[in-house]
């Protein structure tokens, strides 16, 4: 009878412990554990029952945890600890926490139960695990914007449910993988699968036409900014349901694909910046088409496509496409925002018609158009610079202007009575102060060009409020702001969310806010696919209690402290009114309005660069610690930092006797924001602030050429690796010269000045120097001689005008340093004069042999070495007019790499990246003149000479 009472109770006090909530105490043991190894945890993780006490970001079914959601926490950690263990676990998002660094380990295998894993914006680093082929029930797997590397696992295409599969922004590498005879398993196997993300890694080889089948339901493929090459293959056709492709920016050759036509639902297309040849592919029948962008390719010469009056374009760029002939006046559709038909040979009479938008925008600059119809009577952003019809002697009208205007010009604004809200809020739209939550959204594609248009803003606007008010989240509005296009076309906002009902979100709403953006459920149209990108929130409320009697204590002592401050605030806010005052009468800057983001008056014309605060600055590098310092010169230092956006960054922080004036300053970061390209070092913010001029750029990791090309990396650069970055440097300056608007001179190309990212991919850096040449209908500026010993132009000291062919000339001095790893003057020689001795004496660029990099063996087994050095010396020819433009040098660049890459064995042919993987470290980063073997002088050209 007791057995049977003990029997009866045992199994009454279980029902009760599930009533109550009690958690399974497996999954009590993991959550503690977290709490005890992680930090900046929820304050309410605490008590025994997690269930039951409702721990922010946990949800439990039955007493087990099936979800966990901390995304925008500021959690940090160097491992994801026993989560694996949690076996009931459905959904994990971890996203937006930039603290935790961590590999995924091998034991995520154990979440069978797992259907959504989303860890965008961490730093999750190292290999993706095979095991996570495991997870069957997975529907939604982001992992962008990551560290890892390693290759795609083909056991991906184990999970046969996943919907969305996003791995891009890691330093991802190797092929793609497919099922074959010798592989089972591949992401063609993922037929359910709509979503491919692959874009800003490192993947190489071809395309796989396998890839691909007609029963896939892929809407979107993105894969530009990769190493891919080969041709694109014909069965991308077979997938009628794609409506985004994106395959810019990589090495894919060959012709595009007849049946591209089959895919009637493709509304944006991206082939730009690729080696695709024979005919502008035809896409007559493709009616859904928004927008296309099949720039800088090398297709046959061709007249104007009958498809460019597709109804629905948008925008269409097709610069350096090889069009010719006279383009037809009904290409320009009323809905049309953006032609860009640049650097190509069209030629007649430009005829636009009068059915065309005045929003309209295009650029017809470089072509050979003679006449304009419509010359004084037109209303629309028409650039025919370096055309005849704007040569001088003719009729020039404002068509012949500069340039393009800037695109984005601003969003709705709210219209609040103006007001000033307290330390850290903002004004809503709806004009309540409060903390907003603050990211970055991006989208990889889009529909449109006109970034002004409320109509796409509102559709933006609309859609994600719906989206916070479906899931019952605690938001009264949201601001949009800060469109931009950054350098891999993605279009970017800055989103501003309001909390309702208090002034500020708990950790459990900033993380469903974030899951709502990234798991994207919700119906865009016009926008692609997206990712979200946030700042640390800064104003979770405390959770901790205390006894009446402490409050009592704490409200009196509190209250005393409030009146203390309000008498200091006061008389602080007096001192401060006249400082502010005299100040604003002696500084040209004083119209900025940089407390509000607001842009009047003087306020510097930015594309992507923000204004930071001294005091970020400061902090965010151990109040300037000498740690800190990662370079030197006569303008001051450069310290590495870490941004509140945990952004590490390059800080180049003016010494008091090199600082510019206030016009000048604005002049170089206005020119400096506008610089947008993989291989130039990108402006992140600049500082303007308690007398202080400091410039933030992106942090390069690896070093610059000079120290991989001496070995003080520890890094052997081969031949194949030193033509890649030769190239990429290249093409670097190409875009200054030939992109950038108005075209910039770099005026100080080094060795030094080249530096290796994070994947060995090179960047021209420090523009300390640089000249526009917009401004100057000569094709030269006329200024004082500056440079650096051993790379300056001969020509440009005689004459002291600058040109673009300057930098030819420095740049083949670099090229001459790659293939020597000499600095330009050693031991009292230079060694343009020695290679060119070398070759006089030998009669061919085979007497070359004696100051050829030991570390690159022997000259037979060099592909393209005589090419090269050809190229070098013809840039660095006395004459600029007998120099090649850095565009040829590009061209002539790939050519030798062909010839490189066919004397190469298997062995020599192995990939930058897995010869050096685990030899990459922290090296010394000379953002400017570092401390080095070359200086930069303005002295008399003689000294040079006489070396």
């Amino acid at each position: 009878m007791s057995s049977r009472i003990r029997l009866w109770m045992l199994i009454v006090c279980s029902q009760v412990m599930v009533i109550a909530g009690l958690t399974n105490q497996n999954d009590v043991a993991v959550l503690n554990a977290l709490k005890s190894s992680w930090q900046n945890i929820p304050p309410d993780w605490s008590g025994p029952d997690p269930c039951g006490s409702h721990w922010e970001g946990i949800n439990c079914t039955d007493s087990r945890v099936t979800s966990l959601v901390l995304a925008g926490n500021g959690v940090s950690t160097n491992n994801i600890g026993d989560i694996p263990s949690l076996s009931k676990l459905q959904y994990l998002d971890l996203s937006n926490n930039k603290g935790i660094k961590a590999i995924l380990p091998r034991s995520i295998q154990n979440l069978k139960n797992l259907t959504t894993l989303i860890l965008v914006g961490c730093n999750f680093f190292g290999p993706l695990p095979d095991s996570i082929g495991s997870l069957k029930q997975l529907v939604f797997l982001a992992l962008n914007n990551n560290s890892f590397i390693g290759s795609i696992p083909p056991s991906i295409g184990n999970l046969t449910n996943l919907s969305w599969l996003d791995l891009s922004g890691n330093q991802l590498q190797g092929s793609i993988p497919v099922s074959n005879r010798t592989a089972a398993l591949g992401l063609d196997k993922l037929v359910n699968a709509k979503h491919f993300h692959f874009a800003n890694n490192n993947l190489s080889g071809p395309i796989p036409p396998g890839l691909f089948s007609s029963n896939m339901k892929l809407i979107h493929v993105i894969m530009n900014n990769n190493q891919l090459s080969g041709t694109i293959p014909s069965s991308i056709g077979l997938v009628a349901t794609l409506e985004a492709v994106r395959l810019d920016s990589n090495s894919l050759t060959g012709i595009v694909p007849r049946n591209l036509t089959n895919l009637k639902s493709v509304s944006e297309l991206y082939l730009s910046n690729n080696n695709l040849n024979g005919s502008v592919p035809n896409l007559i029948g493709m009616n859904s088409l928004f927008y296309v962008d099949m720039s800088n390719n090398s297709f046959d010469l061709s007249d104007i496509p009958t498809w460019f009056t597709l109804p629905s374009l948008t925008t269409l760029l097709m610069n350096k496409t090889q069009l010719q002939g006279e383009i037809p006046s009904n290409v320009f559709q009323p809905q049309l925002e953006r032609l860009v038909l640049s650097n190509n040979a069209l030629d007649g009479t430009l005829d636009v018609g009068n059915s065309y938008s005045s929003d309209l925008i295009v650029d017809l600059t470089n072509n050979s158009i003679a006449n304009f119809t419509q010359n004084s009577a037109y209303n629309m952003s028409l650039n025919l610079v370096n055309n005849p019809v704007c040569e001088e002697g003719g009729p020039r009208g404002r068509y012949c202007g500069a340039g393009q205007p800037n695109i984005p010009k601003g969003l709705p604004s709210n219209s609040c009575t103006p007001m000033r809200c307290s330390s850290n809020k903002l004004l809503s739209p709806n004009c309540n102060c409060a903390h907003p939550y603050t990211g970055t959204i991006y989208f990889f594609s889009h529909s449109f060009s006109n970034l002004d248009n409320t109509t796409y803003y509102t559709i933006l606007h609309d859609a994600l409020i719906s989206a916070f008010r479906s899931n019952q989240l605690p938001v009264e509005s949201i601001s949009i702001s800060n469109a931009i296009l950054d350098e891999f076309s993605y279009l970017q906002y800055r989103l501003d969310i309001f909390p309702s009902d208090q002034d500020y979100f708990t950790r459990s709403a900033v993380s469903s806010i974030g899951t709502v953006i990234n798991r994207q459920t919700f119906i865009l149209p016009l926008f692609g696919p997206l990712f979200f990108l946030d700042e640390n929130y800064c104003c979770f409320p405390g959770e901790k209690k205390s006894s009446n009697r402490g409050i009592i204590i704490g409200a009196t002592v509190g209250g005393f402290v409030v009146l203390l401050l309000l008498v200091m605030a006061v008389i602080y806010a007096i001192y401060q009114k006249r400082l502010a005052t005299r100040a604003k009468q002696n500084s040209p800057f004083a119209s900025w309005g940089l407390d509000n983001g607001s842009d009047v008056g003087g306020v510097p014309q930015l594309k992507g660069a923000r204004w930071c605060s001294f005091e970020e600055l400061k902090k965010s590098t151990d109040n300037f610690s000498e740690g800190n310092i990662i370079g030197s010169g006569g303008y001051g230092k450069v310290y590495k930092g870490t941004l509140n956006t945990g952004h590490v960054v390059a800080i180049k922080r003016a010494q008091q006797g090199s600082m510019q004036g206030a016009h000048e300053f604005k002049t170089e970061i206005e020119l400096l924001s506008r610089i947008h390209h993989k291989n130039v070092v990108a402006l992140v913010g600049f500082c303007y602030d308690q007398g202080e001029q400091m410039l933030v750029y992106e942090y390069i990791s690896n070093g610059t050429l000079k120290e991989n090309l001496s070995g003080k990396s520890g890094i052997r650069l081969n031949w194949m690796k030193r033509l890649r970055l030769a190239l990429d440097s290249a093409k670097g300056l190409t875009y200054l010269h030939e992109l950038a608007n108005p075209p910039i001179i770099h005026r100080d190309i080094k060795s030094t000045n080249i530096l290796l990212d994070d994947h060995f991919n090179a960047k021209v850096a420090d523009f300390g120097l640089s000249k526009l040449l917009g401004d100057e209908s000569k094709g030269y500026v006329s200024t004082q001689v500056k440079g650096t010993l051993g790379y300056m132009d001969p020509e440009y000291y005689m004459t002291q005008q600058l040109t673009e062919k300057s930098d030819v000339y420095s740049f083949g001095v670099v090229l001459l340093e790659i293939l020597s790893a000499r600095s330009p003057i050693q031991k009292g020689k230079y060694i343009v004069r020695e290679v060119q001795e070398a070759i006089n004496k030998s009669g061919d660029t085979n007497g070359i042999s004696k100051i050829l990099d030991p570390s690159l063996g022997s000259s037979q087994t060099l592909g393209g070495l005589t090419k090269f050095v050809n190229l070098a010396m013809s840039c660095v020819q006395d004459a600029g007019a007998d120099r090649p433009k850095m565009g040829e040098v590009v061209r002539e660049m790939e050519s030798i790499i062909e010839l490189a890459a066919l004397s190469l064995d298997p062995d020599s042919a192995s990939t930058f990246s897995s010869q050096n993987t685990g030899n990459v470290v922290d090296l010394y980063h000379p953002y400017g003149d570092s401390i080095s073997d070359d200086s930069t002088i303005s002295v008399p050209f003689e000294t040079e000479l006489r070396r």
